[in-house]
């Protein structure tokens, strides 16, 4: 009797152990899978993020860049004055020159920044509030790497924006125009001229951007008990986060933009240290390096809000999208 018992206890549990191992099959979908789609769709959330964030600020950012290229003294209002000279003179559009060049950019650039930005968090284990708080230097690290990835993916469409922004439509008249016009009148290299000082900014913005707006999260969860971040709140961060990345790589996006238009400007801006010093003693240190730094704080947090704000939006809704697929054995 009592080995009977014993055998069929061993059936159920077989039973029972194979059921579950079949229900546990059917329902099975890799982790692989899952960090798959969780990519794409950090891809294609940065990308609307970042077309629409930077659209809306065009006009703003050619102010800006025509201001920064040269040694012309700046102000709000002659920036102000800029952009009505340009609507009098070559229309509302003039404006947004340069932004096809922008988008060409921006879409992958984007893209790339917040799915790398994903990545790096799971490899340098800083996901969630806790691993945060436990590591705040390899939270930053993690919005540096997604800055310097970006950047050397993208950079040859970031110094053909600028070239456009500060020219009109006789020199270049498409984005394919500067690039067949810089490689053949300066070689392939120009076109990633200015790029370590650039790399060098990306780190400090995106690291600092990043940083800030996952750590006011973090401080946001641990004191409302885990709320959900209102739209309202979201926007605050990302104004926050961008006015402070935007102050602290400033500088060298001033070096940048120098060295990327030299050859138009008739500038001689060959090295971050060189043109540092012309900057400094010609213009000043505070007049000359940030140079147009009060627009950036008008346009940077705008820019900001709306690529965290839409991301966050983007993506929730992308990843339940995504989260539905069926799994067919690749990703």
């Amino acid at each position: 009797m009592s080995e009977s018992i014993k055998n069929e206890s061993t059936i159920s549990s077989s039973r029972t152990s194979s059921s579950t191992f079949d229900v546990k099959e059917k329902n099975y979908k890799p982790e692989k899978s899952i960090r798959a789609k969780a990519v794409l769709s950090s891809f294609i959330a940065g990308a609307a993020a970042g077309a629409l964030a930077k659209t809306t600020i065009a006009p703003l950012d050619r102010t800006k860049i025509n201001f920064q290229i040269s040694n012309k003294r700046y102000s709000l209002k002659k920036a102000l004055q800029f952009v009505v000279h340009s609507y009098q003179t070559t229309g509302l559009l003039s404006l947004w020159r340069g932004n096809s060049a922008t988008m060409a950019r921006i879409i992958p650039y984007a893209s790339i920044q917040f799915a790398a930005h994903e990545e790096w968090k799971r490899v340098l284990h800083v996901q969630t509030f806790e691993e945060r708080k436990a590591n705040p230097g390899k939270s930053f690290i993690a919005g540096s790497l997604a800055g310097v990835v970006s950047t050397t993916c993208t950079y040859p469409l970031d110094l053909a924006r600028a070239r456009m922004a500060v020219t009109h439509k006789e020199m270049y008249n498409s984005l394919l125009q500067v690039f067949v016009k810089t490689w053949k009148t300066e070689g392939c290299a120009t076109l990633y001229r200015g790029y370590v000082p650039t790399l060098l900014g990306v780190i400090m913005y995106s690291g600092t951007s990043f940083f800030t707006y996952e750590t006011l999260k973090r401080l946001h969860n641990e004191r409302t008990g885990g709320r959900d971040v209102h739209p309202t709140e979201r926007f605050i961060f990302g104004a926050i986060a961008g006015m402070l990345g935007q102050s602290s790589s400033y500088p060298l996006d001033i070096v940048r933009r120098r060295m990327q238009t030299a050859s138009l400007t008739g500038g001689e801006y060959n090295t971050i240290k060189g043109t540092i010093n012309k900057v400094v003693i010609t213009e000043g240190f505070v007049r000359g390096l940030y140079k147009g730094l009060s627009l950036n704080w008008i346009k940077g947090p705008i820019a900001v809000v709306n690529k965290q704000y839409l991301y966050s939006e983007a993506y929730t809704r992308n990843a339940f999208v995504l989260t539905q697929l069926p799994y067919y054995g690749f990703s």
